[in-house]
């Protein structure tokens, strides 16, 4: 019989105004890949926390045992000592520092109280081999991939002799082909290393793939944990113990709101990368999204998709751009984003903790800040209308938080990109830019998500829908059209088109490119 690794007994966890863990039970067994999941809120993230110190012992009530120790754990440190590493969502890396900089930071390589740069750099690559990475310990993690950036994250944890890794949405930012790598290489670990981990993820496929128990948790609570062993759990016996109900459908119904008019287009859109100028990454490009329409746009990571949404944004992003922008009928010369959002086009980034929100300032603030000559007169800010907006918005979109005054970085995943999109919606677009619009939320808030942005389109609101789901693209979209290498290489109806045609798509056109 396996031996528990870890038991955390019933965890108790509030800050101001919430108990954000009651009485939480969780056991991981020595070997295991153990899963942790629940709708943003559960308090998924709050519990590892509480684990590896972030909570340190004081601030909760309840017990944990390690290797059957009792842990009271006063920072990080004290956990990283007993071979308990996270990694979080934002990754920990200095992106000006050097690869084997970042992997003995705060755990330097010393001789004599100075640092052994030799053996840094050569440990570095000793522990980068593990992980299957071979770039030279020495360059910059600037210049490296997302990807490539997680791999460096669990070299590090190597580095620490780490016994039990936790992991936190790992493959949030990656493509189906690189998150293939992270989580085969957790099994790798597993299999032959013995290295317990506890892996979140809203990806409730990669979960099955890869956990043998699966804890649930809603609402701060343990609800169950299931066997993965053996016989596979499926997706939708995992999502009803997460939102207490079974979902039928993952994508809600919509009567086609698609009307004959053109809204947006874009003719021969061409731009260069900001800092390497001669690099093409959108190449000549043209596309239309008519009122009341979703069009999705699909493609691996490095496609142009971002690049494209943002340079028709009053060109937030690239160099030497050229084409045209159409806007019902009339040729716009969109040279910066007021101007874009003064001519009607939102853009919902991909990234609402980095460039979407002020995670330091309120609802309030943060859904009026596109147009605040909606809420000012003669230069003064109606502060009394201002919280009656956000008030509305925040009823609207179900934005469950106690009060408007509440901080961007206190909500959840889910409801921090349901404030995102308020924001948006707020400065009244005639067409959206939705760029990862349900990036790192649960089903429950992914749906809320869906719904909303179906009702701006019967609105007649023109959308164009990014994401790197494919599922997601087919469930929502009205047509479709396919990015590779900066161009625009198909375009298939939403209805009838199969994940494996629009793949295969792309890679004959990697194909042709690679022979050419």
């Amino acid at each position: 019989m396996a031996r528990n690794l870890l038991e955390m007994r019933a965890i108790t966890k509030e800050f101001p105004g919430v108990r954000a863990l009651d009485n939480v039970n969780i056991t991981v067994e020595e070997g295991e890949i153990h899963a942790l999941v629940g709708e943003n809120g559960a308090g998924k993230s709050t519990l590892m926390n509480v684990l590896s110190g972030v909570h340190p012992y004081g601030t909760y009530t309840g017990e944990i045992l390690f290797d059957g120790q009792i842990c009271q754990h006063r920072d990080i440190k004290d956990s990283e000592r007993l071979g308990i590493v996270i990694i979080h969502q934002e990754l920990a890396l200095v992106p000006y520092l050097s690869i084997g900089e970042n992997m003995f930071l705060g755990n330097e390589q010393q001789r004599r109280g100075v640092v052994d740069w030799d053996k840094t750099y050569e440990q570095a690559a000793e522990f980068m081999a593990m992980v299957g990475l071979d770039e030279n310990p020495r360059q910059l993690v600037k210049d490296l991939s997302v990807a490539k950036r997680q791999l460096i994250e669990i070299a590090k944890a190597l580095a620490k002799n780490v016994r039990l890794l936790i992991l936190d949405e790992p493959t949030s930012s990656l493509n189906e082909a690189e998150s293939q790598t992270i989580l085969d290489l957790i099994l790798a670990l597993r299999d032959e290393k013995g290295i317990t981990s506890i892996i979140i993820s809203h990806k409730l496929n990669e979960i099955a793939y890869v956990a043998d128990r699966i804890t649930i948790l809603r609402d701060g609570a343990t609800i169950e944990t299931l066997d993965n062993r053996g016989t596979t759990i499926s997706e939708e016996r995992i999502i009803r113990g997460m939102v207490g109900r079974e979902m039928t459908e993952r994508y809600p119904t919509r009567q086609s709101t698609v009307q004959d008019e053109v809204a947006f287009e874009l003719r021969n859109f061409t731009v260069y990368h900001e800092q390497f100028t001669e690099r093409k990454v959108v190449d000549n490009v043209s596309l239309k999204v008519h009122k009341g329409e979703i069009v999705g746009v699909y493609g691996l990571m490095g496609s142009g998709r971002t690049e494209l949404a943002m340079a028709a944004f009053g060109r937030a992003y690239g160099s030497k751009i050229s084409g045209t922008v159409i806007k019902d009928g009339e040729v716009l010369e969109l040279t910066s984003i007021p101007e874009a959002i003064a001519a009607g086009i939102s853009y919902v980034t991909e990234d609402r903790k980095e460039s979407g929100l002020l995670l330091n300032s309120t609802i309030t603030h943060n859904i009026t800040l596109p147009r605040m000559d909606y809420v000012s007169q003669k230069g003064r800010i109606d502060q009394d209308l201002e919280r009656r907006i956000a008030e509305e918005y925040r009823q609207a979109l179900d934005i469950r938080a106690p009060n408007v005054d509440r901080l961007a970085g206190n909500l959840s995943g889910g409801n921090q990109q349901k404030l995102l999109l308020g924001k948006w919606i707020y400065s009244k677009p005639d067409v959206l830019f939705l760029d990862e619009p349900t990036r790192g939320v649960d089903v429950g808030a992914k749906y809320e998500i869906y719904q909303i942005i179906n009702e701006l389109a019967e609105e007649g609101k023109s959308i164009l829908f990014i994401s790197s789901e494919l599922n997601e693209i087919l469930g929502m979209a009205d047509r479709i059209y396919v990015m590779n290498e900066g161009q625009i290489i198909a375009e298939f109806p939403g209805d009838g088109v199969t994940q494996e045609e629009i793949m295969s798509c792309i890679m004959q056109h990697s194909k042709g490119a690679v022979g050419a």
